[in-house]
């Protein structure tokens, strides 16, 4: 529309998205909680997406990446509420956010990252029980027609792989 009115509003869907979040539902019941069942898991095991596991938080790679080298940092205390944080879980989980970005630049060289959390189910959050924090990293030029149009976004590098680069570089990162 070369000069749209001033009410109009583009509309992009995904409806793919909102049945990812409908997997997700649960109870209270940490049991069931796809967090809380990772908080003991190796990260060296390569039947995981777990990157580093810290004493009060973990990276862990996105299953369902917005981009490559989507990450999240999670508390391993079950809670979605930000303030109930301790001063301890927010210092190592932004501590961590901090490693993530140091290793995604030196695995990745992004030019950009998104940071952030969201918190409750009318903010987008697919896994609303307990709180995380995504770090997502960007490129120019990685928006484009293929999720418009075609309904896919390209990931173009394996979870296993991207993992294994990623573990190399908090190793390094931990001297």
């Amino acid at each position: 529309m070369n000069n749209p009115p001033l009410f109009y509003m583009e509309k992009l869907w995904s409806p793919w998205r909102s049945k990812y979040i409908e997997s997700f539902k649960s109870d209270e019941d940490k049991s069931k909680c796809i967090f809380c069942q990772m908080t003991d898991l190796n990260a060296d095991d390569k039947d995981n997406l777990l990157v580093y596991n810290g004493e009060l938080a973990f990276v862990v790679l996105n299953l369902y990446p917005y981009n490559n080298g989507h990450l999240m940092i999670v508390p391993k205390r079950h809670t979605n509420d930000f303030p109930n944080l301790t001063k301890d879980e927010i210092t190592e989980c932004m501590d961590l956010l901090q490693k993530s970005e140091l290793a995604l630049r030196k695995v990745m060289s992004p030019h950009g990252f998104n940071i952030g959390a969201n918190i409750g189910r009318v903010s987008g959050a697919g896994i609303e029980e307990h709180i995380h924090f995504h770090i997502v990293p960007r490129w120019n030029g990685d928006t484009n027609f293929m999720p418009v149009i075609g309904e896919v976004k390209v990931i173009s590098q394996d979870l296993l792989e991207t993992k294994i680069k990623l573990l190399q570089a908090f190793k390094e990162l931990k001297n």
